[in-house]
């Protein structure tokens, strides 16, 4: 399995920056045992990248939560990351999903949206934004939402297989018309040749110097140490317990009456948990012990 990292890059010279997303184990690590269709496994990995980029931008601990909502085959794509690049997603579509444009896959004409999500410790409540799915591609979606929250012109170009995701990604800093007046143009369009082959194979010292060879030469690029990005996704028993306490026996048991078992499904981790009636009868009775203490 090859690394998954988020390298960021500056010219120096030119006052643009960027970065290059290249998720491997991490992604692969998030498709174990989903069996998603091609189409909606490129758009979820495509999404993934996106947010392991935005994630990296993160300067204090805090979560990163991207939904993809619509009407369309594919009605979600979610992506949770934190400030150590450690992340989880999944999506949720229809039986079968056909290859078709990307506004008509998460219906974005019927009122699809993205929503953000930021998590941070200091906060009361977390930071959220909804904005309207615009563009013809993931990669178009949220380079509409970048430059829209970050007021600054950006690019970004975006691939997945069963395989790898990748992302380039490249903005415009206030120096850069004062630097070269053609700077931004060019860089743009020299990315704009970047093949899917490329993007998924080369690595970023190779991709870079493949697209911008020239500007680096003349201008300079600084490249920044990789940042490791991990899927994680632990088992959270503690957690479950707790919903469990939370309804309360009376509801508990009752559910037990009528099932057997209590069943509880962690969607996003793709992980199921079982309470037997001899494991809930433990957990109130372990409660009350506590409580007695």
């Amino acid at each position: 399995m090859s690394a998954s990292f988020v390298r960021r890059f500056l010219f120096e010279g030119l006052d643009i920056r960027g970065a290059i997303v290249h998720l491997g184990d991490a992604w692969q690590g998030m498709q174990a045992g989903r069996n998603y269709q091609p189409t909606v496994a490129q758009l979820l990995g495509e999404t993934a990248a996106v947010t392991a980029l935005i994630a990296a931008q993160l300067k204090q601990p805090g979560r990163l939560t991207l939904q993809l909502r619509g009407n369309g085959p594919v009605q979600m794509l979610v992506m949770d990351c934190n400030e150590q690049l450690q992340m989880r997603g999944m999506a949720r579509s229809n039986p079968v999903v056909l290859p078709a444009p990307v506004p008509d896959l998460l219906g974005a004409h019927q009122g699809g949206q993205l929503l953000m999500s930021l998590d941070l410790p200091t906060a009361r409540q977390p930071y959220q934004s909804y904005v309207p799915l615009v563009g013809d591609s993931i990669a178009a979606i949220f380079e509409h939402y970048l430059e829209q929250s970050e007021q600054q012109p950006s690019r970004l170009f975006a691939t997945a297989n069963r395989q790898a995701a990748c992302c380039l990604f490249l903005q415009k800093m206030p120096d850069a018309d004062q630097r070269d007046p053609d700077g931004w143009h060019r860089v743009t369009q020299l990315a704009s040749t970047v093949k899917t082959a490329e993007l998924l194979e080369l690595d970023a010292e190779s991709l870079l110097g493949r697209l911008f060879h020239e500007d680096i030469a003349e201008h300079g690029i600084r490249l920044y140490d990789p940042l490791p990005v991990t899927y994680h996704c632990p088992e959270n028993w503690e957690k479950v317990r707790d919903m469990i306490r939370g309804i309360g026996r009376a509801d508990a048991e009752a559910i037990l009456a009528e099932h057997g078992e209590i069943v509880i499904n962690d969607d996003i981790c793709n992980r199921t948990y079982r309470f037997s009636a001899q494991d809930v009868a433990d957990l109130f009775a372990a409660s009350q012990g506590k409580a007695l203490n």
